[in-house]
């Protein structure tokens, strides 16, 4: 059987996966993944060949080329409890693994200036991203009813992203830690009470940013 094949009856057959996953997958697979190795049997792959087309997509997308061997050994973990495989050729050390730079920490006077440059009706994401520890999925999730004014507090009941086309995809937390809520700094919140205020519409399930 070909790669192309079972790789993507494997992603169809996939679906425990949330939207925007799958459609990750589906890019990983027809950019990287397939034009390269989709023509090869399952049982004609191995560490050689594995190592060659990983090596040639990190000389410049080294984050992609780890993102693209993770996606390829779970498809071949898929085919070994298939019985296809008695063995996974991805047997390259260290290639599933991103390395990313040490990110610098920025100091409260940088963290006011970015604020300030954000367009106004976005000058909220940096408070609530730094001071509350919010994620951008939550961030933009958000909603008026999701704000407490008088207890002072958020409550994180869903996140929202957006797909390759576009297009807007509101996922519930995946797990009861995600579902939360947080004390807001009062600074903060009178800064969030002035954006609703000005950028939200009055209805309960408005988003705060549009």
């Amino acid at each position: 059987m070909a790669l192309s094949d079972y790789a993507n009856g494997w992603l169809i057959q996939r679906t425990d996966l949330a939207e925007r996953t799958a459609e990750l997958y589906r890019h990983v697979l027809d950019k990287h993944l397939l034009p390269a190795l989709g023509t090869s049997s399952l049982a004609g792959l191995n560490p050689t060949i594995i190592r060659s087309w990983h090596t040639n997509i990190a000389k410049d997308h080294p984050a992609t080329a780890s993102k693209a061997y993770r996606l390829l050994a779970s498809v071949m973990r898929s085919a070994i409890a298939d019985g296809i495989l008695l063995t996974s050729p991805c047997k390259v050390e260290g290639a599933g693994t991103e390395h990313a730079a040490e990110r610098p920490t920025a100091s409260v006077e940088e963290v006011e200036s970015l604020s300030r440059t954000m367009p106004e009706h976005l000058q909220i994401v940096v408070p609530l991203a730094v001071w509350c520890q919010m994620r951008r999925g939550e961030i933009l999730g958000l909603r008026r009813m999701d704000v407490d004014l008088k207890q002072g507090v958020i409550h994180v009941l869903q996140s929202r992203t957006f797909g390759m086309d576009g297009k807007s995809i509101v996922k519930l937390p995946k797990t009861s830690a995600g579902r939360r809520s947080i004390a807001v700094p009062r600074p903060v919140m009178k800064t969030l009470i002035q954006h609703l205020e000005l950028f939200t519409a009055p209805e309960l399930e408005a988003l705060v940013l549009v």
